[in-house]
């Protein structure tokens, strides 16, 4: 497993010598909403990414705003799939193969799911068919709360839709299922991460460590699958800063050394700690 980082913000000459100088050489590029797609500068993204070293690995499709675009819902499910292959038509034009997509918005009753999963199981069928046309992959991420995808039995209804589909292994995101079964039940399926830690409340994005995960556990359990997928963290230098008590602000540096430390069972170093009087999303 490779060390690698999800970027939320503009590509920039800074940012890559940052990660460059950190020894993390691949990076997802993360466009969280509408407006960041946009904005996104691919063909300067590819220059940079040469100029640097740096090999750009996923693209996470927007999933916001939830009423523009959102492929569980049938009133916008066909113009969410739409927008998404106009975005993987130019990020394939810059050589990233990995499409990461959120199957869903919320909130989902309970009453809508088998709906919403219907909607949903179509419209990724029809992103994997696009995608797979195109040498590409797309890799539906597990989600929180009321979203689908909560649990391995919905990521393998998901991607049962069609052959081609993966799964994008959010480490923060499981508030229901014990992280080693939704591993030993997806199993090869995972074919990327999204790596941060969490207090099993709510999805929290802290860095490894500063929640209730076992990492070793973890890692052994990738290992078990034969994962060979980047160790992707999913979180910026701010770093949740608003739930978590840290010391200073984090450094590329600071991935670096937690991966290193993680994949050697070495102690992890902290520089902060997770509160733990936060509550649940209701």
């Amino acid at each position: 497993m490779r060390l690698a980082h999800s970027c939320g913000e503009a590509i920039t000459a800074e940012l890559m010598t940052g990660h460059k100088a950190a020894g993390i050489d691949t990076i997802e590029v993360s466009v969280g909403n509408m407006e960041l797609a946009a904005a996104l500068d691919f063909a300067k993204t590819r220059e940079l990414a040469d100029e640097y070293g740096i090999e750009l690995w996923s693209l996470h499709l927007p999933f916001l705003p939830f009423h523009v675009i959102d492929p569980s819902n049938p009133v916008i499910a066909d113009y969410t799939v739409e927008y998404f292959c106009s975005l993987i038509d130019k990020a394939v034009e810059i050589g990233i193969k990995v499409f990461v997509v959120h199957p869903s918005g919320e909130p989902i009753a309970a009453s809508d799911r088998p709906m919403r999963m219907e909607c949903a199981k179509k419209s990724l069928a029809a992103l994997a068919e696009y995608a797979t046309a195109k040498g590409t992959v797309i890799a539906v991420e597990d989600l929180p709360r009321t979203c689908l995808g909560r649990d391995s039995s919905d990521i393998l209804e998901l991607i049962s839709a069609h052959p081609d589909l993966r799964v994008c292994f959010d480490t923060n995101h499981l508030l229901g299922e014990k992280i080693s079964d939704f591993i030993a039940k997806v199993g090869e399926k995972i074919i990327t991460t999204h790596v941060s830690d969490y207090d099993e409340k709510n999805e929290r994005h802290w860095l490894s460590g500063e929640g209730v995960i076992d990492w070793k556990a973890l890692k052994d359990a990738l290992i078990a699958i034969g994962y060979d997928g980047p160790w992707l963290y999913e979180l910026g230098l701010g770093g949740s800063s608003s739930t978590i008590d840290r010391e200073r602000r984090l450094e590329y540096s600071d991935f670096r050394r937690n991966y290193d430390e993680i994949m050697a069972d070495l102690p992890i170093t902290l520089i902060g700690k997770g509160k733990t009087d936060l509550p649940s999303w209701k």
